[in-house]
């Protein structure tokens, strides 16, 4: 809003952004990482990585939990 974009815009945006969250965070997971976290020390280092990378705490739960089906 403060560079003048209409707040209409801004909501559809935002709405499109949480959609595909997840699918977003999975693809910068598997770059940076690529294989499940084998200890709770590496699990703590790719989920502070994915939250500094702004993803919602939720959805970083989500890939890191389910990366174990994913890689199977």
């Amino acid at each position: 809003m403060a560079k003048g974009l209409p707040a209409d815009d801004i909501a559809d945006a935002m709405q499109t952004m949480r959609g595909t969250e997840f699918e977003r965070a999975l693809v910068v997971w598997r770059k940076k990482f690529g294989t499940p976290p084998s200890d709770a020390s590496e699990r703590g280092k790719q989920v502070r990585f994915l939250v500094s990378r702004g993803f919602a705490p939720d959805v970083v739960r989500r890939v890191v939990a389910g990366v174990d089906e994913l890689c199977d």
